[in-house]
């Protein structure tokens, strides 16, 4: 009913009550919070990720070691059994730790191994064998192995600038496929035998330098640089604008060796595979094809072998 002022809760007039008051929280609340942050700095925004993202992998890169010059980052090798590890170590393959297992049975070769991990400042760990056994995959290694550092590789255009800076005509190697490390080991012992400057390999479906090649390379891999390469075509072609002829060896070469007249200035000679040789592309851009003549009849030679013949000849021109 109209003005009926018994009603609950009604309100009979416009002035407004005393009110607790608020201890200046208001007034406080309204004062200013400075420039809004950056997106990058708000906590759950997408730039915010995206940049501690890149933050843990600045620090990752930190903690990781640098990437090997000249080629993609390796992974040690490691090498395994009595008789392998005690060769790998006489032969002056480049090794960071030696793994001895624990309670291991001392004979000779143990004992020669340890001395001679112990001569050259390597680390002694002693392993249980299961640790041996799982760091292996399983392998036989009969107590004793050895870790062997990823090489490091340089690059294919190092190789003509120290061969210039030493006052000397660069005699460069390309390997084109080969696969065997024992074949490339003995190709880097020939190269520093006869005076050459280096050797480069593909990055991909090649031998590269493993314990295996250095064992075979008896020490000259100390002495001989090898570049690793991703496209062999486009060295050749780099070296060629260099100024340098490039001399592929086929079984179906147009000249024999002893007839080049290159091998006396700046010269690259390409080495095919074990099984197919040379491949076409890198056959095409090669300036010159030469064989070896073999009056005995046989139908090819092991790349190590004939990489020798050829070296030979070249530093005989160059005498």
């Amino acid at each position: 009913m109209a003005g009926n002022s018994q009603r609950r809760n009604r309100r009979t007039s416009n002035k407004k009550g005393m009110q607790v008051g608020s201890g200046g929280n208001r007034r406080r609340s309204l004062e200013g919070k400075g420039p809004t942050p950056h997106a990058s700095e708000r906590k759950g925004h997408s730039k915010a990720r995206i940049a501690n993202a890149k933050a843990r992998a600045q620090q990752d890169t930190v903690r990781r070691p640098a990437p090997r010059r000249g080629g993609p980052k390796g992974t040690n090798e490691l090498v395994v059994g009595r008789n392998s590890v005690f060769e790998a170590l006489r032969e002056g393959v480049p090794a960071n730790t030696l793994y001895v297992q624990q309670y291991i049975d001392n004979d000779e070769r143990v004992r020669e191994a340890i001395q001679l991990a112990t001569e050259r400042g390597l680390n002694l760990m002693e392993a249980p064998r299961p640790e041996l056994d799982r760091m292996t995959n399983g392998l036989h290694h009969q107590g004793l192995v050895l870790q062997v550092p990823p090489y490091d590789y340089a690059h294919p255009d190092d190789l003509v600038t120290s061969a210039y800076d030493k006052g000397e005509v660069p005699l460069i190697v390309v390997l084109d496929g080969i696969t065997d490390p024992r074949n490339l080991g003995a190709i880097v012992r020939s190269v520093a035998a006869f005076g050459g400057h280096g050797v480069v390999v593909p990055e991909r479906r090649a031998a590269g330098m493993t314990a295996s090649a250095w064992k075979t390379s008896a020490g000259a891999a100390a002495r001989v640089p090898v570049a690793r390469a991703a496209n062999m075509t486009r060295v050749i072609e780099a070296y060629q604008k260099a100024g340098m002829t490039v001399v592929g060896l086929a079984a179906d070469g147009e000249t024999e060796i002893g007839e080049v007249a290159a091998f006396d200035g700046p010269v690259v000679i390409v080495i095919g595979s074990e099984g197919k040789g040379l491949s076409r592309l890198v056959g095409e851009t090669c300036d010159v094809r030469v064989r070896i003549p073999m009056p005995g009849g046989s139908e090819s030679l092991n790349a190590g072998v004939a990489a020798g013949v050829v070296l030979y000849e070249a530093a005989r021109r160059r005498v």
